[in-house]
C-alpha cells in the first residue's frame, strides 16, 4: 500500500514539480521522456485526438479519388503515372488480399475520370475537394499547435497545389532514378562484393521506413500555419513512421486471422476493415505531430499538469510583459514580435499569450501585421497610450460576456473600496506613457 502512495504521488507531484536542471544528463532524460509519455496518453484518452482522426476519416472517404485523380493526371503528364499503383498497394499492404480489390477499384475510378467530361465547375469541385482534405489537415495541426490564424484560403490554395502538382513529380522521380541506379551494370557489380553487398541489403530493409519518416516529417514541417523545426519534425515523424510500420504488421495479423468477420459482414468486411486501418492511420500520424510539438515546445508539458487558470494579477503582469516587449523594439527600431517569438522568450503558452494580445488589440494599443508569419507593432503612438488606461482595459477584459443584474451588484461599500483602489493606481502611475516606460530603457533588455 506505502509503495502504490509513493507511486502515485511520484506521478502526480514529483515528476512535475522536479527542476530539471539539478539533475544529471541521463536522469534529466528519462524524467523528459516519462513526462512526455504521460502528457500524450493523457491527449490521447482526453478523446479530442480520436474525434479529430475520426474526421479525417470521413474527409479522407470524400477526397481520396478526387486527390489520386490530381497526383495521377500531374504524374501521367510526365510519364510515372504506374507508380500509384504500387505506392497504394504499400498503404494498403496491412489488409491483405482486400487491399488489392480496394487499390483495383480506385485505379479503375482514377482512370475512369474524364476531365474533358466534368468541364470547368467539375474541376473545380475536384480541386475543392483535394484541397479541404490538406485544409482538414491543418486545421487539425493548427489545433495541436495552439495556431489561432488559419492560411488565409489564397495562401491555401497556392500551397497546397504546389505541393500537389510539384511533389509527386519530385517523390517519384527521385524513386525512379534510385531504381535506374540500382539496376545499373556498375551498381551491381560493386553490390557483388562484401561488405556492399549486406549493406545494401540492410538498405533495402531500412529505405521504406526512412521515406515514410520522410514523408511524415515533410508534412509535420509544411502544413501548421507557423514555423516548426526540423530536429522536432524528425522526432515525431521517427516516432510516428516506426508506429505505423507496427501498426501495419499488428493489423494485418489481425485481418488474416478474422474469418469469422468476413461470414458475419460478408462483402462489407473489407470497406469496415478499409476504415479502421484509415482511422488507425490518421491517429498514428496525429500523435506524431503531437509529439513535434511537445519537442519544440517543451514548456507545454509541465503546463499540461497544472491548471490554465492565472490570476488576475498575474493576467495584469503578463499584458504588462506583452506592451512593453512590442513597445521597447518598436521605439528602438527592432524587428517586430511574433506569438511564437513571445511565447519562447517569456516560456508561456502561446494560447495565454494570444488571449491577451487579443485583448489588447481590441482595445486598440496594438495591431496585429500582415506579414507571415504575424507580428505585433503598437496600434498608435506610444505618446497616446497611458499605462493606468492599459491596466484597466485589460482588468475589465470580459466583463460584458458575464449576464448579470447590474443593479444587484452595486453595495456603496464596495464600490467605495474599488474607487479608492483605482484612485490610489492612477495616482502611482500619474499620466506616464508607454513611450516614457520603454525610453527609460537600454537598447537590449
Amino acid at each position: 500500500m506505502k509503495l502504490t502512495w509513493r507511486l502515485e504521488e511520484f506521478f502526480r507531484h514529483d515528476l512535475w514539480a522536479a527542476d530539471l536542471s539539478e539533475f544529471s544528463p541521463w536522469r534529466r532524460r528519462a524524467y523528459s521522456i516519462l513526462r512526455l509519455l504521460l502528457v500524450i496518453g493523457r491527449d490521447f484518452t482526453s478523446g479530442d485526438l480520436t474525434l479529430r482522426a475520426m474526421s479525417l476519416v470521413y474527409t479522407t472517404l470524400l477526397s481520396l479519388v478526387p486527390l489520386l485523380a490530381v497526383s495521377f493526371s500531374v504524374l501521367k503528364a510526365f510519364g510515372v503515372h504506374n507508380q500509384v499503383e504500387p505506392l497504394l498497394l504499400e498503404f494498403l499492404a496491412p489488409l491483405g488480399a482486400k487491399g488489392e480489390e480496394i487499390v483495383d477499384v480506385i485505379i479503375r475510378f482514377i482512370e475512369n475520370i474524364n476531365v474533358g467530361v466534368l468541364g470547368s465547375a467539375g474541376v473545380a469541385l475536384l480541386f475543392y475537394t483535394v484541397v479541404s482534405l490538406i485544409s482538414k489537415i491543418e486545421e487539425t495541426f493548427n489545433y495541436i499547435w495552439r495556431v489561432r490564424t488559419p492560411r488565409r484560403w489564397v495562401q491555401r490554395f497556392s500551397d497546397y497545389l504546389s505541393v500537389l502538382l510539384i511533389g509527386p513529380v519530385l517523390v517519384f522521380a527521385a524513386l525512379g532514378i534510385a531504381g535506374s541506379m540500382m539496376s545499373g551494370t556498375l551498381v551491381q557489380r560493386i553490390i557483388a562484393l562484401e561488405p556492399f553487398g549486406t549493406a545494401f541489403y540492410v538498405a533495402g530493409i531500412l529505405v521504406p521506413y526512412l521515406l515514410t519518416i520522410a514523408a511524415f516529417a515533410f508534412v509535420y514541417i509544411f502544413i501548421p500555419n507557423m514555423t516548426v523545426r526540423i530536429p522536432a519534425a524528425l522526432t515525431g515523424s521517427t516516432v510516428a513512421g516506426l508506429m505505423w510500420k507496427l501498426a501495419g504488421w499488428l493489423f494485418a495479423s489481425f485481418v488474416a486471422g478474422s474469418a469469422r468477420y468476413h461470414a458475419i459482414y460478408s462483402g462489407f468486411a473489407v470497406i469496415i476493415f478499409f476504415m479502421i486501418w484509415l482511422y488507425v492511420s490518421w491517429l498514428i500520424f496525429i500523435l506524431g505531430a503531437q509529439i513535434t510539438f511537445y519537442v519544440q515546445r517543451p514548456e507545454f508539458v509541465r503546463l499540461a499538469q497544472g491548471r490554465r487558470a492565472i490570476s488576475n494579477r498575474l493576467k495584469e503582469k503578463l499584458a504588462l510583459i506583452l506592451m512593453f516587449r512590442i513597445a521597447h523594439n518598436h521605439y528602438h527600431g527592432q524587428p517586430a514580435w511574433t506569438l511564437d517569438a513571445l511565447a519562447q522568450r517569456l516560456g508561456v503558452p502561446g494560447d495565454m499569450l494570444g488571449d491577451l494580445l487579443a485583448i489588447m488589440e481590441k482595445g486598440g494599443y496594438i495591431v496585429e501585421t500582415a506579414d507571415n508569419p504575424e507580428t505585433y507593432v503598437p496600434a498608435r503612438d506610444l505618446d497616446t497610450i497611458l499605462l493606468e488606461d492599459f491596466l484597466a482595459t485589460v482588468r475589465s477584459a470580459g466583463d460584458g460576456a458575464f449576464l448579470y443584474n447590474e443593479t444587484q451588484l452595486v453595495i456603496p461599500e464596495v464600490e467605495q473600496v474599488l474607487a479608492d483602489r483605482d484612485r490610489a493606481a492612477g495616482t502611482a502611475l500619474g499620466d506616464k506613457s508607454v513611450r516614457q516606460w520603454v525610453a527609460a530603457t537600454p537598447k537590449e533588455v
